[in-house]
């Protein structure tokens, strides 16, 4: 299956509510979680500085997004905040395009590297992101150091080992 990656926007913002909630799926069952956060609203992410970007299976504005993966450009970096695709399209690629158009795109607005968040030892997080160039790295700058307190508000890290990674862009 061909896929178009492509910038979000309009009603795209509505579905990535509704894909994140849906993959979140693997991390509740995974962890047996009772409470796990909710996603990120259609109009956070919107209003987020950054940029989103969806994968569809066309370019027709009216086809249904796929995936999409959101970078934050906060205190002068990037930051992949949120990857997310359908569980029924997992393992095909699609949320590897859009971690490589999101490198591609954070290089092209200036940035040297891309930073993230996530489970050292899930399957489909820390081992997945080492598959597309990121490294374990540790939160230097005040917006790093400023995500682990709030992942702990989160309970995410009760769930296992949380990580930094980066990726020379």
């Amino acid at each position: 299956m061909a896929i178009i990656i492509r910038a979000a926007s309009g009603s795209d913002f509505a579905a990535t509510e509704d894909i994140e909630r849906d993959a979140d799926q693997l991390f509740v069952d995974r962890f047996e979680a009772q409470d796990w956060p909710p996603p990120g609203t259609a109009d956070e992410r919107a209003a987020a500085p950054g940029f989103t970007l969806v994968a569809a299976p066309s370019a027709e504005p009216s086809a249904p997004i796929l995936g999409f993966v959101q970078v934050l450009e906060i205190a002068g970096q990037a930051h992949l905040e949120q990857l997310s695709v359908r569980p029924d399209m997992g393992r095909r690629g699609i949320g590897g395009q859009l971690v490589e158009a999101a490198a591609a795109e954070a290089q092209t607005r200036g940035y040297t590297a891309l930073t993230l968040r996530t489970y050292a030892d899930v399957p489909w997080n820390g081992p997945f992101y080492v598959q597309h160039g990121f490294i374990e790295t540790e939160p230097i700058t005040d917006f790093e150091l400023s995500l682990p307190p709030i992942e702990a508000t989160l309970g995410l890290d009760a769930y296992g080992r949380r990580i930094q990674m980066t990726r020379t862009l």
